[in-house]
């Protein structure tokens, strides 16, 4: 059983980033994704892991037989292996098609006076969103892993900073808790995944999928703590070039008491999560163990 730890890391270094924006200024990102998939994602099945977590994930948590959860473990890591192509290729100026779902319910709470917070997870590519969208009425507050590779987030920081966002970075002091709260008490947008435990053990546990999981407990406790709206936002990949950004708002009993707050949020979060991980289950990208028990095999099919 692989430990259920997380790098946080764009895999390569600063020169190979560098090289690999200056190829996607002039070159078709459809080169990349075949190049991928037939000389680099093989490599990774036979060397990596994550083969043995994604088969499983097919297996067990969705359903699929064993050829099928072969074939599906392999397009899985291909369409990582695109999205992480298309992160870069926005970095090198290209644009994606992106259409949105429910948009009105997150320019509502834009206009309002209170702050919100809006979590997200590692399904698809939510960074997508961060270089496409526009929020006039509000700061966004972006929390991201502080251990990324300064190439990413010198990039990051340029389309960022472009659109009105920050960047929070969490690091191992817990002074970014700090800031995510003064941001929140000014009345702007805290952006944070829920589906990684990082630097905190705090944990709160879940069905999901049809096993125990567990979730981190801080984005459900900070929401909470200041009684303020929460929206799910999930971009998943649609097509080559085009994106698909899924606005959900996340409802909770605000008058109940906190640990039943947080449980009630928590739960409309993973539901949410389940809906669109079944709605798009080849784009699940948690490369470790994330469930809690050991599943039992599921019917062939």
């Amino acid at each position: 059983m692989a430990e259920r730890e997380w790098a946080g890391t764009t895999y390569g270094n600063e020169w190979m980033h560098k090289w690999l924006i200056r190829m996607l200024r002039y070159i078709d990102i459809r080169v990349l994704y075949v190049f991928a998939a037939i000389f680099i994602i093989p490599v990774c099945l036979l060397l990596n892991p994550s083969r043995g977590i994604a088969y499983r994930y097919f297996r067990h948590r969705i359903g699929f037989g064993r050829m099928k959860s072969a074939w599906m473990t392999y397009v899985n890591h291909c369409l990582f292996s695109q999205v992480v192509i298309d992160k870069f290729a926005m970095f090198a100026g290209k644009k994606f098609n992106v259409e949105i779902e429910n948009n009105e319910s997150f320019l509502e709470l834009a206009r309002q006076k209170e702050g919100f917070v809006q979590l997200s997870a590692h399904v698809g590519n939510y960074e997508i969103a961060g270089y496409t969208l526009e929020c006039k009425e509000k700061r966004l507050n972006a929390l991201v892993f502080g251990g990324e590779k300064a190439s990413v987030m010198l990039n990051r920081n340029t389309l960022f900073s472009s659109r009105g966002i920050r960047m929070i970075a969490a690091g191992t002091d817990m002074s970014y808790l700090f800031e995510l709260d003064k941001a929140l008490t000014d009345g702007e947008i805290v952006c944070m995944s829920a589906d990684r435990i990082l630097r905190s053990p705090k944990h709160i546990e879940c069905d999901f999928l049809g096993a125990k999981a567990n979730f981190p407990l801080g984005p459900f406790s900070l929401a909470t703590m200041h009684g303020l709206n929460v929206l799910a936002m999930n971009v998943m990949k649609t097509a080559m070039r085009s994106y698909k950004i899924y606005v959900t708002p996340l409802p909770y009993d605000k008058s109940a008491p906190r640990k039943e707050q947080i449980n009630q949020l928590s739960k409309a979060y993973v539901a949410e999560l389940e809906k669109q991980v079944r709605r798009y289950p080849a784009q699940w990208y948690n490369y470790f163990e994330f469930w809690n028990t050991t599943p039992t095999h599921a019917p062939e099919k």
